[in-house]
């Protein structure tokens, strides 16, 4: 009688944290510009969230330090209505280059749900030498450090997975950092550099155009977003698989049951027709998942990228 009177009273509570939750408009916010892939992806769920919540949710750009800032600003919050459209940078790679970063991924920021995911593809000058990227990579074994390929900054996805497909392959192409993907662009069709991982919304455009060729992806095969690219796998890279995603998060102190709503919500949002299309529009694959799917994908990715980071003694 006393186990069955703790479960009720447990479960009236957890459905009074959730029942006149939220109370006041929600904010979400963004590490990135306005028209940044993350803000797109924040301001196309805005609408909805706030349908599902009630509650007015705004997008809040906090622009800095590759979103850490912003991811900083939600770790700390305690409003219980701060929320944070997160990159995988953000909740894995940050605290593995930084020891001083002002906020710990693991145990300051709750997983609420993934939202898509995204393979980089290889792309290069359009006259690049190699008709595909087996005989490319034979081309870079030969040039060594006097090639060069382009990031938007150290200890982004697209710098680790260079330095990795290095790792694998034996190229020794110097890394050069850039503010961001435009002008890394610009310095492949400069030819500054000899190539760079790029998003593949990014890469299509040039490509398209005829000035830039993309020679493989990152994923582990097809992927659904670029069907017609290889991936690296194909070309003989072996133990190679890279990804980006984004995610929504909240502040560790959020209430779990809040953050399983919010978990729902979201979840519900990514998956329906209208927000899908919009999604793979954008360059993302959906997903829609919950914040234990997310909480291990973090795990594995932190595990994977710091073993880039350690064997090749990346330095921030």
């Amino acid at each position: 009688m006393g186990a069955l009177l703790a479960l009720t009273l447990t479960c009236t509570g957890v459905a009074a944290q959730t029942a006149d939750w939220p109370n006041k408009t929600v904010r979400l916010v963004v590490g990135f510009p306005a028209g940044s892939s993350p803000d797109l992806t924040a301001r196309l769920l805005a609408e909805p969230l706030s349908k599902a919540l009630g509650q007015s949710v705004i997008v809040d750009n906090k622009v800095g330090a590759g979103g850490n800032i912003a991811a900083d600003y939600v770790a700390k919050a305690t409003d219980g209505h701060t929320l944070g459209l997160m990159i995988n940078g953000n909740m894995t790679i940050a605290g593995l280059l930084n020891p001083k970063l002002p906020y710990d991924p693991q145990k300051d920021l709750a997983p609420v749900s993934l939202i898509g995911t995204a393979p980089l593809v290889l792309a290069v000058p359009a006259d690049a030498p190699g008709a595909d990227a087996a005989q490319w990579l034979a081309q870079m074994r030969q040039s060594g450090s006097a090639a060069s390929y382009g990031s938007p900054g150290v200890g982004t996805v697209a710098h680790l997975g260079m330095e990795l497909l290095k790792a694998r392959t034996g190229i020794a192409p110097v890394h050069v950092p850039y503010p961001g993907n435009p002008q890394v662009i610009t310095a492949i069709l400069g030819a500054q550099i000899q190539a760079a991982l790029l998003p593949p919304a990014l890469a299509a455009a040039q490509t398209r155009s005829g000035k830039l060729r993309v020679l493989g992806s990152t994923s582990a095969g097809r992927s659904a977003l670029v069907p017609d690219v290889p991936s690296l796998a194909e070309a003989g890279v072996k133990n190679y698989r890279l990804e980006i995603w984004n995610a929504v998060a909240a502040p560790a102190t959020q209430p779990a049951a809040q953050v399983q709503r919010l978990s729902a919500v979201v979840a519900e949002i990514v998956r329906s027709a209208d927000v899908r299309a919009k999604l793979v529009q954008q360059g993302w694959q959906p997903i829609g998942s919950g914040p234990d799917e997310l909480k291990s994908r973090i795990a594995a990715d932190t595990q994977d990228l710091g073993q880039i980071i350690r064997e090749q003694k990346i330095q921030p």
